[in-house]
């Protein structure tokens, strides 16, 4: 009797460690299909790895944007349990980046890929964009913003605290999603601007600070349970090296997520992108 009853918790309790390592379903919210990887990371080649990774959604973004296109046609046949969920991206090529902001063709491209490219009626954004400082103040940076509040977008904004406070200037309904968590802001200053700002999510990618010493760091563990709605996971491609890693980079957000409350790790890996975008990935 006491042999079964040991071997009977003995199962239970393999059967919890099982489950705790379990990996969770992840959007990925910062993802760069660029044109320099499609050699060696077509289509279908991205979308396995998104399977392998449990990448159950993906925000799409591509320079240019027909990238993200080409992810949105092949997943149905080649990752149907793969949410797409589209952006768009500000640069034809990488001569925009440092002009994009004060450019008014690029102006008239979101509002063409808005409504008539082939993420017509799918959009959800725009961005990834990079903007800095006094760059925000620009008449055009203004109509992307008010065109954003029209059609109800999420802006992805690669961005200082300066570029970013003037997003809530120009609206204080904006809502954004702050690419890497301005990188190195301390995790103190971020709980104070998702305190200030209702439409802030916070994007992780590029966050190294996270853990210490291989663990998740009282910091965050603070932010995380202070704030457990307010972040996304993200691997940012946006060199064709990073695809090479994508699931060293996937591994690592599981780990530390394994070390949070179970529903608080949920809501980070996917279940707020699941409510901010209205959508509901596939269990399978």
């Amino acid at each position: 009797m006491v042999r079964t009853i040991l071997r009977l918790f003995g199962l239970g309790f393999f059967s919890t460690c099982v489950h705790a390592v379990e990996p969770l379903p992840v959007f990925d919210a910062h993802m760069h299909y660029n044109i320099e990887a499609r050699e060696s990371y077509p289509p279908a080649k991205v979308l396995e790895i998104f399977r392998q990774s449990n990448v159950r959604g993906i925000l799409a973004t591509s320079r240019p944007n027909d990238g993200s296109v080409l992810l949105m046609k092949a997943a149905p046949s080649a990752n149907p349990a793969l949410t797409v969920v589209p952006f768009i991206r500000v640069y034809r090529d990488r001569a925009d980046y440092g002009t994009w902001h004060k450019n008014p063709e690029i102006v008239a491209m979101i509002e063409r890929e808005f409504t008539e490219g082939g993420m017509k009626g799918k959009v959800r954004g725009i961005g990834e964009f990079h903007l800095y400082g006094d760059e925000a103040r620009s008449k055009e940076f203004a109509q992307i913003v008010a065109f954003a509040q029209k059609h109800n977008l999420w802006l992805h904004a690669h961005s200082d605290e300066a570029a970013l406070a003037h997003i809530f200037t120009l609206n204080p309904n904006a809502k954004v999603i702050w690419a890497h968590t301005g990188f190195s802001v301390p995790a103190e200053r971020v709980a104070a601007l998702m305190k200030q700002h209702a439409g802030l999510m916070g994007e992780l990618s590029y966050r190294n600070d996270i853990t210490d010493d291989g663990k998740l760091s009282k910091q965050w563990r603070t932010l995380f349970t202070a704030y457990p709605d307010r972040f996304l996971l993200g691997s940012d491609c946006w060199v064709t090296e990073r695809w090479a890693q994508y699931g060293e980079i996937m591994s690592y957000y599981q780990r530390w997520l394994a070390e949070l409350p179970r529903d608080v790790g949920l809501q980070v890996a996917h279940r707020n992108a699941e409510r901010i975008f209205g959508i509901k990935l596939s269990s399978q």
